[in-house]
């Protein structure tokens, strides 16, 4: 096995700059990331309501 296998193979997206965009960028930047954390919520509703649906079927 070689050290490079245990090297994480995606690395975290380094923040933006923010000093270096305008106000009308950094609105449409929140707008981005609004509607980005509303499809994150969307996605944790789907998976609760499959981890219920698992809980019913196995507490029988």
């Amino acid at each position: 096995m070689k050290e490079s296998d245990l090297e994480p193979r995606r690395k975290p997206a380094q923040p933006k700059d923010l000093a270096l965009l305008g106000i009308a960028e950094l609105e449409a930047y929140i707008a981005e990331l609004e509607a980005e954390i509303a499809r994150v919520r969307v996605e944790i509703a789907a998976k609760l309501g499959q981890r219920r649906g698992a809980e019913a079927l196995f507490k029988r």
